[in-house]
């Protein structure tokens, strides 16, 4: 199968199987007195799908260009596949880069376009073609090697970037916000096309993005940015279920921050159930009474703001399995009582243990 034949490189052989692909080692990064990398300590294991997640100026960019080679650090080492690479050139690594933008040529055909590293390299034609033709099968566009990228949706253009990248055979694959130029509804199928080619050709891609619904769907693991640090490392249920500090919490998807006796807990809008007044909790279960302050009908689930009794509100998301929108909105101002089971409550900024 032609998903088969793209990992076929020398390079595979030439590191151990516990060597990780990518090692960063103390790296930091300045720009004047901003400073974009402090101290990143970070390994990548072989065919790993690894995210950088986090907002615009945390850092995660500049640690993907870092590893390409496109900026140097200012302390620190940088270890593709065990090799010392900090102060090398970009195309001396085994790495390929995909962009936003797709950075394809206007004036070639898609087959020219994903077979330019190639012709650069005096791969011979027949070679090249039949390489084109596997990346191009990979991707599910068997059939448009000689159109031009103009002819091209969006989506069809962002996998053509990346089979031009994938056609090049690199050890590491890393991806800039590719899919930020997209709808909705376009993003979405293409995260599962990505994490479904990631798979087949058993490459390690490092994945840079904003948008955390991205990283829960794809990652094997992530890495949270904040101001040039890493704030949580771990599997995507992991560190949405069990954050670590406030901004992991509030940065990926919405959570409650409760403080009690100077300490901080947070627990996830969906794990905390609401009944009507009178209706009894299960025992053992922290429960918490209030009054509705805002609905949110958001189709398949309603987002609730509960003003508490006791002081602070909690949202609050319930599905809509049974309830219509005019329900829920008439639910505003109706008194309830919340609750949630005291292992769905973990202690941020002090430690990651449970309430």
């Amino acid at each position: 199968m032609a998903t088969q034949a793209l990992p076929e490189t020398p390079a595979t052989a030439q590191a151990a199987p516990t060597t990780p692909d990518v090692r960063l080692a103390g790296v930091r990064k300045t720009y004047g007195d901003v400073v974009a990398v402090d101290h990143v300590d970070l390994e990548i294991a072989p065919g790993e799908f690894f995210t950088l997640l986090g907002p615009s100026g945390s850092g995660k960019t500049t640690t993907l260009r870092l590893i390409a080679g496109f900026e140097r650090p200012d302390e620190g080492r940088i270890e593709l596949h065990g090799r010392e690479v900090s102060r090398i050139a970009p195309y001396e690594r085994d790495v390929n880069t995909v962009f936003q933008d797709y950075a394809l040529f206007p004036h070639m055909t898609v087959g020219e376009n994903v077979g330019y590293g190639l012709r650069v390299k005096g791969v011979p034609r027949r070679e090249r073609a039949r390489r084109v033709g596997e990346a191009l099968e990979l991707v599910r566009l068997p059939d448009v090697a000689r159109r031009k990228p103009i002819q091209l949706s969006g989506g069809q253009r962002q996998r053509i970037a990346l089979a031009r990248s994938l056609v090049n055979r690199p050890r590491v694959l890393l991806l800039d916000e590719p899919l930020g130029a997209l709808d909705l509804k376009l993003r979405q199928e293409m995260q599962i096309e990505l994490k479904r080619i990631q798979q087949d050709v058993g490459l390690t891609f490092i994945y840079v993005t904003h948008d955390q619904e991205e990283a829960l769907t794809m990652s094997d693991r992530l890495a949270v940015f904040n101001e040039g640090r890493i704030e949580q490392l771990g599997a995507p249920a992991e560190v949405y279920e069990r954050p670590a500090t406030e901004f992991v919490a509030g940065f990926i998807g919405v959570s409650n921050v409760i403080e009690r006796g100077g300490r901080r807990f947070t627990v996830r809008p969906e794990k905390i159930h609401m009944l009507e007044a009178g209706e009894d909790a299960a025992s053992g279960d922290t429960v918490e009474s209030g009054r509705i302050r805002d609905v949110v009908y958001v189709g398949m689930f309603t987002r609730y703001t509960v003003e508490l009794d006791s002081g602070g509100e909690l949202t609050v998301v319930k599905q809509n399995l049974e309830s219509s929108s005019q329900e829920a909105l008439e639910s505003r101002g109706k008194r309830v009582r919340l609750e949630w089971r005291p292992e769905h409550t973990f202690e941020i900024e002090g430690g990651g243990g449970q309430a």
